[in-house]
């Protein structure tokens, strides 16, 4: 939520032994750190019998891009894997330009993508981590379909916890949404992967067509909200309807 580029994570105390320091204003984020205890009891026969369980302390931890000191650039390293290195994406310069410009911002770096609500901000891996333009900007506007449905915007209901109906609607509109934007963007978009896509959360959802359409109709305003689709000039026909994936 705080749109840490790193997974990386230390006490006060342990980082004061490596030898690194929180800078000056950070703030710690607190987990809650396991305690294990046991104790042996006698039961019903005389016989000893071991109990045990588990309480939760919360603990203040700071993010690697918190800190400083001489060691961390190696201690971030070592934990770092290799990774192929891949030639820089070209950005295309439509989808560039309409994605960038959208009001809700997009932090880059972590190893997966996903939209925060309560921040109202996008997260995405690494520019260089997407094989390929089309795979960067079909995410980034699945993303950013996602943000449209903030409550500041066109209302969706966003709280659906993962394996839910209210979920995999959510991800229906999104991904149909990203198909229809890069359609719109002329971008193009690999219809086969967002067909397995959309079918896996189709069978999850297993309600009614009338929802689908309902889903169709929602992916579709936001996508008007992020690009609008550009009025036909005097005198020539309209642009034909999207195709929808089934």
């Amino acid at each position: 939520m705080r749109g840490a580029e790193l997974p990386f994570w230390c006490g006060f105390a342990e980082a004061k032994k490596l030898g690194i320091f929180p800078k000056k204003g950070t703030r710690s984020v607190r987990i809650l750190r396991p305690q294990l205890h046991s104790r042996e009891e006698e039961g019903q026969g005389g016989e000893k019998v071991l109990h045990s369980w588990a309480s939760y302390r919360p603990v203040p931890v700071f993010n690697a891009c918190d800190l400083e000191g001489e060691g961390l650039a190696e201690l971030i390293a070592a934990r770092v894997p290799a990774t192929e290195a891949r030639p820089p994406i070209e950005p295309i310069a439509q989808a560039e330009q309409v994605l960038s410009g959208w009001p809700v911002p997009a932090s880059w770096g972590g190893e997966r993508a996903f939209y925060s609500p309560g921040v109202d901000r996008i997260q995405l891996p690494e520019r260089e981590s997407f094989h390929g333009a089309a795979a960067l900007y079909a995410t980034w506007g699945h993303e950013a379909i996602h943000s449209t449905g903030h409550e500041s915007r066109l209302k969706r209901d966003l709280s659906g916890a993962f394996g839910s109906s209210c979920y995999a609607r959510e991800e229906l509109v999104a991904e149909l949404g990203s198909v229809l934007l890069g359609q719109r963007l002329q971008i193009g978009c690999e219809l086969s992967h967002h067909a397995a896509y959309l079918q896996s959360w189709i069978s999850v959802l297993r309600e009614s067509p009338k929802v689908l359409l309902q889903v169709i109709s929602e992916a579709r305003q936001a996508v008007d909200l992020i690009c609008p689709e550009a009025p036909a000039p005097d005198g020539e026909p309209a642009a034909a309807a999207e195709p929808v994936v089934s």
